[in-house]
């Protein structure tokens, strides 16, 4: 196995991370091909290393939430999935496919500080999200990888999104059990002035969010798979980048309620911001 581990110095712009290692990694990662050559719409089980940088987010062993990699130290999810900053036997869990059956490619890491948005708003779930740093950093293999970041919102439209995926281990339905194995799902991104129809979302969804799903429904995040990712593939870069993450939805893959997922784009300044405070500690 290849082991990818880059210094850090303290000048070290994370968020290019994804950009700066894409010539090395591009030998160590001969399980994930453009969308169209592997990924299957529909809801099905994902195959081993498609999706390396979801993470679970666990306490005390057991699964709460997603996450995805976006650096070796760094992890972004969902404020919700805290009640607090609280990181009392919190870890991740990545490089895993199979929650009850754990291959040499995992890695363990225990969470040093859960740095939640300060505006995140419980009620109606706007800045819904949260960075994790790691006590220790990851190692990048064909497994584990980082997925890329929007510099902006320009992004949004530069980048020529070809098509968009919804991972995680949640539910099929509302309160059911946990899958065993990475689900991955394509979905269609949805049109903010759809979403806010009356007959859909009424206008909750505000410009720090995206709709992503089918109007018909059948395809949704559910619960457990809160702060994993929406990740589009960029047909001009030839790589993946988080479009969104994992938030909230009313009830899982009804008709006219897709899932609402925090836009990515919308938090690159608070994301530089407070990765590089850290980092001046």
């Amino acid at each position: 196995m290849r082991i990818l581990l880059l210094e850090y110095p303290s000048e070290t712009n994370y968020i290019d991370i994804c950009k700066r290692l894409q010539k090395i990694l591009v030998e160590s990662r001969p399980l994930l091909h453009p969308p169209k050559q592997l990924r299957i719409s529909g809801g099905l089980s994902a195959l081993e290393g498609a999706w390396p940088w979801q993470v679970s987010i666990q306490r005390m062993a057991r699964h709460i939430c997603g996450g995805s990699i976006i650096s070796h130290r760094w992890v972004i999810t969902a404020s919700h999935c805290f009640r607090d900053s609280n990181n009392y036997k919190l870890g991740i869990v990545a490089g895993v496919n199979f929650r009850s059956r754990h291959g040499k490619g995992v890695q363990y890491r225990s969470v040093q500080q859960v740095i939640r948005h300060e505006e995140f708003n419980r009620s109606n779930y706007d800045n819904d999200l949260a960075l994790l740093h790691l006590h220790y950093p990851l190692y990048f293999t064909k497994h584990v990888q980082p997925v890329c970041i929007m510099e902006n919102e320009m992004d949004e439209k530069q980048l020529s999104f070809s098509s968009c995926y919804i991972t995680g281990w949640g539910s099929s339905v509302l309160e059911g059990m946990l899958f065993i194995t990475l689900q991955e799902a394509e979905v269609n991104l949805i049109d903010t002035g759809i979403c806010n129809q009356r007959s859909w979302y009424n206008g909750h969804v505000n410009d720090n969010m995206i709709c992503a799903g089918f109007d018909k429904g059948g395809v949704d995040t559910c619960q457990g798979d809160s702060g994993g990712p929406l990740q589009c593939y960029s047909e001009d870069m030839q790589r993946f980048y988080l479009y969104g993450v994992t938030s909230h939805g009313e009830d899982c893959a009804l008709p006219n309620k897709p899932g609402i997922y925090t836009r990515a784009s919308r938090y690159t300044v608070w994301l530089r911001k407070h990765m590089s405070q850290y980092l001046q500690c």
